[in-house]
């Protein structure tokens, strides 16, 4: 399977992004000894909404036993009891799929938690346990951790709770690669998010590559990369993917700051006709599990409408996480996530959201992106660009839709000239409007505030 092909899945797809530890209300650690409790189902409940919104691919943070956050992996084997039992996530992933959506999970291969069994293990027997090389520059000369262990180790970020893995030992990766093998059995699942995986040893991650294709052909890869070049990760041996994290930044402040010059010059550097990035379908998103509600960062929450026409429109495949499509606001803490990661009712969300017609919006263009190759695949040319108007063409063999942006609080006009010659722009996104083009000069009268037009070129 080409990854990066316009027949692959995960190309044309539009993700759904859930943190289930939070989403579903769970207890903020675990006991590890209270029998497994079904709250995956919220998961299903909320899969009509999904559909309606046009999402065909859900992401959802990390489900495995663990500590407290999820990230601080338990066991790899089993569902964390707070969320349920390995057969309620495999009822969950016939259900996703029976809707015709793909389930994508998180990997957490750079780390785990504290009480890690093998962990637990050189904890309790020290140097003469047999786990001592599953982790990363484990010593045993005097030192000892910030937990009081007779031993040091290397933390992730300086989190302690956090304790890398050796992903150069054969036994660990045996261990790992038992349980990807495992949740694709067992849970049927289509895809993993790497968490950390600027992290991740390289070689590591060819031989995932390698192992996930053997067992599902259009398996998808996609890695959490912050910094970086996005091809050390994302190219035919590794990943198929990595979290466009650049563009995510400018996305916003170019918004707050009125200065679209700033995401004009990110989209033009990797999708442009000399782009560093051409061809390669980035995860595009505007917040998650680990950084503020865009709601909360942005001046005016009624910028969040050419925000999201703007993220439906531009190269990649976009993301919405749970709970933004109703504009919630969430700001984290020095010391906490919880406000990034709320238990949500739908019905509550529905009828008193800050921004309630905001899902009506995002499943409109939605729809727009999922009728257009052009919008999903199509090349990428800057035409005009000012502090709160931005217009760039999208084209391909067979369309060509060019997208205008206005983030100003009032309507205004724009005169432009294209790269190329048609003679009507129909607006798809407010039909029936349509407008002449003579040559390439195309006057609009009228874009709406804090809105769009999408013109098809004909």
């Amino acid at each position: 399977m080409n990854q990066f092909s316009s027949t692959y899945w995960a190309n044309q797809a539009f993700f759904y992004h859930i943190y289930p530890l939070g989403f579903c209300g769970t207890p903020s650690r675990n006991d590890f000894s209270s029998a497994p409790l079904n709250r995956l189902k919220k998961v299903s409940e909320w899969l009509p909404h999904l559909r309606s919104l046009g999402v065909n691919a859900l992401y959802l943070g990390p489900l495995f036993e663990s500590t407290a956050h999820g990230y601080d992996t338990a066991d790899y084997y089993h569902v964390d009891r707070r969320l349920g039992s390995d057969p309620d996530l495999r009822a969950l992933s016939d259900e996703v799929h029976q809707k015709g959506m793909r389930l994508i999970l998180d990997g957490v291969f750079n780390h785990v938690g504290r009480d890690f069994w093998a962990f637990r293990d050189v904890q309790q027997y020290q140097s003469a346990s047999r786990y001592c090389d599953w982790f990363a520059n484990l010593r045993f000369d005097g030192g000892r951790s910030p937990y009081g262990d007779p031993f040091t180790y290397e933390g992730w970020a300086g989190n302690y709770d956090l304790v890398k893995l050796n992903l150069r030992d054969a036994e660990v990766k045996q261990h790992l690669f038992g349980a990807v093998r495992a949740w694709v059995e067992q849970f049927d699942i289509d895809g993993l998010r790497l968490d950390a995986a600027d992290l991740l040893d390289l070689d590591f991650l060819r031989e995932l590559h390698d192992l996930v294709l053997s067992l599902k052909a259009d398996f998808w890869l996609m890695g959490e990369i912050v910094v970086g070049q996005y091809r050390t990760w994302a190219n035919p041996q590794m990943l198929h993917s990595v979290t466009n994290y650049e563009c995510y930044k400018g996305l916003y402040s170019s918004l707050v700051d009125k200065n679209y010059f700033e995401i004009a010059w990110s989209l033009n550097r990797q999708f442009g006709p000399d782009g560093i990035y051409r061809g390669l379908p980035l995860y595009d998103f505007v917040d998650n599990h680990d950084v503020n509600r865009v709601a909360s960062s942005l001046n005016d929450p009624a910028l969040l409408y050419p925000l999201y026409c703007q993220l439906f429109t531009m190269p990649g495949v976009p993301s919405i996480y749970y709970g933004s499509e109703w504009g919630i606001p969430g700001t984290r803490t020095p010391t906490s996530d919880s406000a990034l990661r709320p238990c949500l009712d739908m019905a509550a969300m529905q009828r008193s959201a800050p921004a309630r017609d905001l899902e009506q919006a995002i499943t409109r263009l939605a729809a727009l992106r999922s009728q257009s190759e052009t919008l999903k695949f199509g090349d990428y040319r800057q035409v005009y660009v000012s502090q709160e108007q931005m217009a760039y063409l999208r084209e391909s063999d067979h369309e060509r839709v060019l997208v205008v942006l206005n983030a100003a609080p009032a309507p205004v006009s724009l005169e432009l000239t294209l790269p190329i010659s048609a003679s009507r722009a129909v607006d798809l996104l407010n039909l029936p409007d349509s407008f002449s083009v003579e040559g390439q000069r195309l006057r609009l009268n009228t874009i709406p505030s804090r809105w769009a037009r999408i013109l098809k070129l004909e």
